[in-house]
């Protein structure tokens, strides 16, 4: 048998937490039960897991500003909500902030590990690409590599996700706002800046390609053409 892939889960009502985490600890998952936001963003950083399913409602701190949180350092990390509110702004909240899925209570347990399945194969999927042309360049995802000849550069990890959703959608506008609360978890002033910033750096570190450009797109995002 493979090994458990290690899963957080963040739920305050201790009866409800225990039923998850047994039921798929039966599927051959790893999972790390945690009572309060607080609790879970400290296992978080301390065991890496590869999915969340975070409670709306918690003590301490709720999981709509854990995923914020969560979602500065980590922007791919598939993150699943479990809420008892089912009013449309509480969803779509959700999603903003960087979500992925969420399940409404009372929900069945094949349902969620149905859902926990579908983001951990998109997610391998995105990351297993391997090595990316782009241009002159060979642009690596998991490694956080840019290759220029026989020069490799390190990216930090908001560079490549940045990097990597451009090419993605590559000769196509990437939204500003989008790509703002999928990797810095709010579209504000102050995020935008930084965004322009990090546009910037790529742009210098792409320029031994001329071929390859990235166009801002005004008052709608940019544009990575090559």
């Amino acid at each position: 048998m493979s090994n458990p892939i290690k899963i957080l889960l963040a739920e305050d009502e201790p009866s409800l937490g225990q039923i998850i985490k047994e039921s798929l600890e039966t599927r051959n998952f790893e999972v790390l039960l945690c009572e309060n936001g607080e609790e879970a963003y400290k296992t978080y950083k301390a065991e890496k897991p590869l999915l969340l399913v975070l409670d709306i409602m918690m003590p301490k701190k709720d999981g709509f500003t854990l995923a914020k949180e969560i979602r500065v350092e980590d922007s791919e990390i598939p993150i699943i909500f479990l809420t008892a509110k089912s009013q449309t702004e509480d969803v779509v909240a959700g999603f903003n902030l960087g979500g992925n899925d969420y399940l409404k209570k009372p929900f069945s347990m094949e349902e969620l590990i149905v859902r926990i399945n579908a983001l951990l194969k998109r997610g391998k999927n995105d990351i297993n690409n391997g090595p990316i042309h782009l241009g002159n360049f060979i642009f690596d995802l998991k490694k956080q590599t840019l290759q220029f000849n026989s020069h490799i550069e390190t990216l930090t990890h908001r560079e490549a996700h940045l990097l990597f959703h451009l090419v993605k959608n590559k000769n196509q506008t990437l939204e500003r706002s989008f790509i703002l609360k999928k990797l810095w978890g709010d579209d504000d002033f102050f995020n935008a800046r930084s965004m322009d910033v990090f546009i910037t750096k790529l742009r210098k570190k792409l320029k031994e390609d001329p071929s390859i450009q990235i166009i801002n797109i005004r008052g709608y995002g940019y544009k990575l053409i090559y």
